[in-house]
């Protein structure tokens, strides 16, 4: 009698439906360049963008935001702006209003070839640094810790 209850089981339905995408899976459908999605993956973008028309007009948005990103087009940066502020996306609304707060900076960060990133990465190292001998030692060795690595 046991041994035809575990029998049942151990059965897998005929039919079962598929597994929904997890909300990891299709945010990197939608952040990756299109051109390097699969198959597969193409195929359930397209299947969640069915089910969403939001999701279809976000990612729209986000493909937008990633030409200006890799093509350094600052200038177009207000133009975007203004379509996510029209398309009432609450996430990518709330994150466009942020960058026109500080736009200037971000438009040049856009379109300026020059970038601060070993510089900060510099100051990142130290404040590290400082945090690991916080209490423990002098400037001395502070100094010496900062120039030895």
């Amino acid at each position: 009698m046991v041994r035809s209850h575990i029998a049942t089981l151990r059965r897998t339905p005929a039919a079962a439906a598929p597994r929904p995408p997890t909300v990891r899976q299709v945010t990197g459908w939608l952040t990756r360049h299109p051109t390097t999605l699969n198959a597969e993956d193409r195929v359930g973008l397209k299947q969640v963008q069915t089910r969403c028309p939001e999701l279809d007009k976000a990612a729209g948005h986000v493909r937008d935001f990633g030409e200006i990103l890799t093509d350094r087009l600052g200038s177009t940066l207000p133009t975007w702006i203004d379509a996510v502020a029209a398309s009432q996306l609450p996430g990518l609304t709330g994150f466009a209003l942020h960058l026109h707060r500080d736009l200037d900076a971000v438009m040049a960060g856009l379109t300026l070839n020059w970038s601060s990133g070993s510089i900060e990465g510099a100051v990142n190292r130290i404040k590290r640094i400082k945090r690991q001998l916080y209490g423990r030692a002098g400037f001395e060795l502070l100094r010496k810790m900062i120039l030895l690595q």
